[in-house]
């Protein structure tokens, strides 16, 4: 298990998260939130690579910061990312096929025919040609290079997959393509995700639960199809009317998207179409409402329906 207990996290002394709790076990997770909510940070701090402000960052029971070179690299086999754009990912002078071998030759010792062997294995399990792997990056689709991102990630074998916005820089077919490789992956070789997302819809394919991140906290938390459904805060509930549908309306703004977050009160009190004097003065403290955690002053009626509007205007 690689958990985070109450991390506050940030960049030269300024904290962009705050007391953020997540535990990446089987079933996977996802961390939802629009850009420059600290979804990157997290992963960046689930990794090792950045330290907490305070806080702790354990995989099984030790502390990430406070492991030795080897294990450290052991670490680094179990816990792999994958990044959101292919073409940043891979080193633009390298043929994939190269760029997958220096991962299997930092934790694996093969000889040159083994090491081919496994590259073909490798691409072939996410959906290449073997013939591909004396391509260089830019002689890819968007599609091909991130299954070649995925099958280098998967080379050293690990446990769990960090995934940042993984589908984000494709097309639409493309996405639902790369998404069931990842669904079919988790179930045929028990991999674990640690998703990062702004669409709920993605989340809901590879995630069992999900936390919703708004200006760096956790403002709901709990399964994620309970979310999708039934959520209990007013941006969560933006964010899944925000995912289009095909022959439905254009999707809503998560709010009045150019509003600032509040640094009183709630934060997202200036985007919500049901903040009152409350939201203004208290910052709401998590609590849990109809099986999930959510940080809302009137959630039991939003997830009641009892509020209009409660779909973020």
């Amino acid at each position: 298990m690689l958990k985070a207990d109450n991390v506050t996290l940030g960049y030269g002394g300024r904290p962009v998260v705050h007391d953020v709790s997540v535990e990446v076990t089987e079933g996977g997770v996802g961390l939802i939130g629009e850009s420059g909510s600290g979804k990157t940070t997290v992963a960046r701090a689930l990794l090792g690579l950045i330290k907490p402000m305070s806080g702790a960052i354990t995989y099984g029971t030790r502390d990430l910061n406070a492991l030795g070179r080897a294990d450290r690299a052991a670490f680094r086999g179990q816990v792999q990312p994958v990044f959101q754009d292919g073409s940043e990912a891979l080193d633009p002078r390298m043929r994939i096929g190269s760029s997958i071998a220096e991962a299997l030759d930092a934790h694996h010792r093969l000889d040159r025919a083994a090491r081919d062997a496994r590259i073909t294995e490798l691409l072939e399990s996410v959906g290449l040609d073997p013939a591909l792997a004396e391509r260089r990056p830019h002689q890819l689709s968007g599609g091909q290079r991130q299954r070649a991102v995925i099958a280098r990630a998967l080379a050293v074998e690990p446990d769990i997959l960090v995934l940042d916005e993984p589908t984000s820089a494709l097309d639409v077919t493309v996405q639902a393509r790369v998404l069931d490789l990842l669904a079919s992956l988790a179930s045929s070789r028990g991999l674990t995700y640690f998703l990062i997302t702004h669409n709920l819809a993605v989340v809901d394919r590879l995630c069992r639960t999900s936390q919703v991140l708004f200006a760096g906290r956790v403002v709901e938390a709990g399964p994620t199809r309970t979310l999708l459904t039934r959520p209990a805060h007013p941006y969560t509930a933006a964010l899944r009317d925000a995912v289009p549908k095909i022959g439905g309306a254009p999707p809503k703004a998560v709010g009045k998207v150019e509003a600032a977050p509040a640094t009183e009160g709630c934060a997202f009190q200036r985007r919500c179409p049901l903040a009152t004097d409350v939201c203004r003065t208290v910052r709401p403290v998590a609590r849990e409402v109809a099986g999930r955690s959510v940080a809302c002053h009137r959630a039991e009626e939003v997830v009641g329906g009892q509020i209009s509007g409660a779909q973020g205007g």
